[in-house]
């Protein structure tokens, strides 16, 4: 019946087997992280643990015992040879069973000694007691420490009455224990039963968000494939740009330093018309005042006969320093610029900025190209991811799902109502065994009893000054209750220890045989044994459920595994017996997909980097003749002052030479050449060399010259070389992007197939893990383990420790009791003494006190030679009641 409700249980969960496939490895970046987010899962409220409280105490003490009497491993050789025998092994192996049982026989040896001797040692104890022996004589000799020896036998057999006690109460702990865990047995089914529907009635669910989740991976894979330009075509494009970018930049320096060169020609164009300008009129001037001076200088004062010589020193000396009145930077004698400017304005007709942003802008197109060249591919790549979907769900309807549930849920509620039916003969037999473990205990009870009331009436009824024969009833009535537990313990004692043994075997094998071995998982290995049920399996469970007994699916792993809560799916193997990866694995489920991805064609010729009117115009612009003008004399002219020496100091040392002149027309007319000179540097020298219009015509003239000799170097080579950079890069795009462009599309490839492969993993984890956990099966074996064991085994085997315990010590009980009766019964004779010294009642006569000095039968008492005794038969027959004295 359970295999095939097993089997049922098998058929609900093949739908969940389509999902497992077998990825192919690739070693390729991971895709995104997808949230397929958690299973639904049940919650199983089986609590398959037992704390046992504090009677654990005495099931640790039990299982102590048991250790120290049973010691040795378990038998896993001998008990496999024994079942694959079927018990006929031995005859051969019964050496090796005797030796692991040898602490059980021994203890079983002593039980059964026990019960054998306990009756006949009783027989004749009280065979010996009707002749007068074994203290059945009513004669009590008189000791000194009579007092002392009965307070010492009465503490003793109260000790032991107390550790009689103690053994009845375990027994009766573990009794009532037992008791009260069998109507445990009812929650516990009941739970084990409700886990089992709820097993049932989720497992359909996960199964379905399974399924349902594969939209998480199709709306992943539809948005990466609507987004493909930027996601492919943005990848290659960045692969690109960084061979690209930099040999365009290279183009955009080169519009910028065009530009530049314009407009640093510009500048020295304007720059060089000024400062002709100034030292054109300049020069001028200073010709004038210079030929004016020598014109002056020619006259008849500076070199007569009639003049002095310190004129004609004078004017000599003013002559030779008038070739020093001249301008020195002469931007006159530079040629122009207008050529070259002329050329770059032709140049710079071409707006080369703009044919690189072109540039730019058809490499940044990329994303685009792509999503154009691809659209087919991506439209027929949704279609078939829309497919797949449809696939799975209607695959997954065509098993009959509630059929199989509902008849797995049948079989369930058949097997609770059995179960149900079996719970009044269950509370019946329990009942019975109540009553007869408590017969049990009464037994003892009943010999505890009259062992306290021998000891209370004893003890109350002791009478110091009472001799033997004339103690009160009250101590005579705990003597005989003492004799009465006697004769008790000698009654029930060996029929408890015979019971008691047999309880002892079965229980003390139980637990090291069956329960020991279960929590060590010895028992596992015993079942799991190969060839051991079945001589034609290797492994029973695969082979009984799936005809294929090589299949690796032990008890012990299935236990495991759903002790763990993992899935049924991974504790029962249903991968090896349910493969239909003919239909769903990885191949089938992405080998279209993968086929449809490899058909990209991403073609990208189309991206021009720059167009031929601005590789022209790079090679227009190194022929502008930047290398043919001489940027030496312009700026060995800039650096030159405006005058070769100082007007306004010549000036002053013109006058001061004319000072030295004699009044004339000669000193008149140098005088007023000092003031032209004068009034030349205060109105063309002085503005030239700090007026902003001078000032900065000279800066913008030096700097621009200094770029343009900057500029100039190497010109030809530069644009060469940007040119050959732009080549290699068209180049690239052109011819050799293939290897690039298959590169990012087979990454992209992956990602798409990364989508499907996480869904693949995540339902075989799901499937393993979290889909119809299989805790109740594991529950149900704990379960049995807990009402066989924990309540069973355990409560029975504390049971036999306690009141076997107490059955042992009713031999020293019974030891006491006869000697502690002696002194609390009424004795029929007794000794008599005449030592006053040692006799309270010395002063009596002795007709009253009974002391005469013959010693009993002849033989003189060696601890009181000096007390005169006499025969008490004689003097003091047997009576019914004592002599009454003074004090009684």
């Amino acid at each position: 019946m359970w295999k095939s409700g097993t089997l049922l249980l098998l058929s609900l969960l093949w739908v969940s087997a389509e999902l497992q496939q077998e990825t192919e490895p690739r070693r390729l970046p991971p895709p995104g992280k997808l949230d397929f987010g958690y299973v639904p899962a049940g919650v199983y409220e089986t609590l398959a643990h037992y704390e046992p409280g504090p009677i654990g105490i005495l099931f640790h003490l039990v299982h102590a015992f048991l250790h120290a009497v049973q010691p040795n491993a378990f038998p896993h050789d001998l008990i496999v040879k024994l079942a694959k025998d079927k018990f006929g092994a031995i005859q051969t192996e019964y050496q090796k069973a005797i030796y692991y049982e040898i602490g059980f026989l021994i203890c079983a040896a002593v039980g059964l000694l026990f019960t054998i001797l306990m009756p006949v040692v009783g027989l004749f104890f009280c065979m010996c007691r009707c002749c007068d022996n074994c203290g059945g004589e009513m004669h009590q000799r008189q000791r000194k420490n009579a007092d002392c020896r009965r307070g010492l036998l009465g503490t003793l057999l109260f000790s032991t009455s107390l550790v009689i006690t103690i053994g009845v109460l375990c027994a009766y702990a573990a009794n009532q224990n037992l008791s009260s865990q069998v109507k445990n047995i009812r929650r516990l089914v009941n739970s084990n039963m409700r886990d089992l529907h709820t097993f049932a009635n989720d497992t359909p669910m996960q199964i379905d968000y399974l399924i349902s989740q594969y939209a998480t991976a199709k709306n992943k894979v539809i948005y990466d494939l609507d987004n493909i330009g930027p996601l492919l075509g943005g990848r290659i494009h960045v692969r690109l740009d960084k061979e690209v970018h930099p040999a365009l930049n290279q183009v955009l320096n080169m519009a910028g330093a065009m530009r530049e060169t314009k407009e640093a020609l510009e500048n020295v164009s304007v720059s060089l018309v000024v400062l002709q300008e100034g030292a054109g009129k300049l020069h001028f001037n200073l010709s004038q005042v210079r030929n004016s001076i020598n014109r002056t200088l020619d006259d008849p004062g500076c070199h007569d006969e009639e003049s002095d010589a310190t004129t004609a020193q004078l004017c000599r000396s003013i002559r030779q320093s008038l070739s020093q009145l001249q301008i020195s930077a002469n931007f006159t004698r530079l040629p122009d610029v207008n050529p070259q400017l002329e050329k770059m304005k032709n140049v710079m007709k071409t707006d080369l900025s703009s044919v690189v942003h072109r540039g730019f802008s058809s490499l940044n197109d990329t994303p685009h190209m792509v999503i154009e060249q691809t659209r087919s591919v991506v439209n027929s790549v949704q279609n078939l991811v829309d497919s797949i979907g449809k696939n799975i769900s209607s695959f997954s309807k065509a098993f009959p799902v509630q059929t199989c549930l509902s008849n797995f849920t049948i079989f369930i509620s058949h097997a609770h109502a059995k179960i149900e039916d079996y719970y009044p003969e269950i509370d019946k037999i329990d009942f019975y065994r109540w009553i007869g473990c408590i017969a049990l205990c009464c037994m003892v009870v009943l010999v505890l009893a009259f062992n306290y009331l021998g000891l209370l009436c004893g003890t109350l009824g002791y009478d110091k000054h009472a001799s033997p024969t004339t103690r009160g009833c009250i101590s005579n009535t705990g003597g005989t209750l003492l004799m009465a537990g006697v004769g008790f313990s000698f009654i029930f004692s060996w029929m408890l220890m015979g019971l008691l043994t047999a309880i002892f075997l079965a229980g003390g094998n139980m637990e090291k045989l069956l329960c020991e071995p279960f929590h060590t998982k010895e028992l596992f290995k015993v079942v799991d044994t190969p060839y051991l049920i079945n001589p034609e399996w290797k492994n029973f469970i695969p082979g009984y459920m799936y005809n294929d007994s090589e299949l690796e699916l032990t008890s012990e792993s299935l236990y495991s595994t759903c002790k763990q809560n993992k899935g049924i799916y991974s504790a029962l193997r249903l991968d090896k017996v349910f493969n239909i990866s003919s239909f769903l694995n990885t191949t089938v489920f992405t080998k279209d997909v993968v086929r449809q991805l490899e058909s990209f064609r991403i073609n990208l010729r189309g991206i021009i980097l720059l167009e031929a009117e601005g590789k022209q115009n790079l090679r227009d612009f190194s022929e502008a003749g930047l290398s043919e003008i001489n940027y030496a004399d312009y700026l060995d002219e800039v650096n030159k002052g405006v005058t070769v020496v100082d007007v306004l100091s010549f000036a002053k040392e013109l006058e001061s030479q004319t000072d030295l002149m004699p009044r004339g027309p000669l000193q008149t007319a140098l005088k007023g050449h000092v003031a032209t000179l004068q009034r030349i540097h205060r109105q063309q020298i002085a503005p030239m060399e700090q007026a902003m219009k001078y000032v900065r015509a000279r800066s913008a003239l030096n700097q621009s010259m200094r770029f343009l000799e900057r500029t100039a170097s190497d010109l030809p080579n530069k644009v060469t070389d940007v040119l050959e950079a732009i080549e290699a890069a068209q180049h690239l795009i052109s011819q050799n992007a293939t290897l690039l462009i298959n590169q990012e599309t087979k990454r992209y490839s992956a990602t798409i197939i990364g989508y499907f492969n996480q869904y693949i993993e995540w339902v075989k984890t799901s499937l393993a893990l979290e889909v119809a956990p299989c805790k109740p099966f594991s529950n149900i074996l704990d379960t049995a383990q807990i009402m066989t064991c924990s309540f069973l085994v355990d409560s029975m085997n504390t049971f036999w420790m306690g009141l076997g315990c107490s059955t042992l010590f009713l031999l020293p009980s019974i030891i006491l009791a006869v000697k502690l009766a002696k002194y609390y019964r009424r004795m029929d004779t007794e000794d008599v003494y005449d030592d006053v010294e040692t006799i309270p009642m010395k002063n009596m006569e002795i007709g009253n006190n009974g002391y005469h000095s013959e010693s009993p039968q002849g033989i003189p008492n060696p601890m009181m030679t000096s007390v005169p005794t006499y025969d008490t038969v004689n003097r003091f027959p047997r009576a019914s009641a004592p002599p009454r004295h003074i004090d009684w």
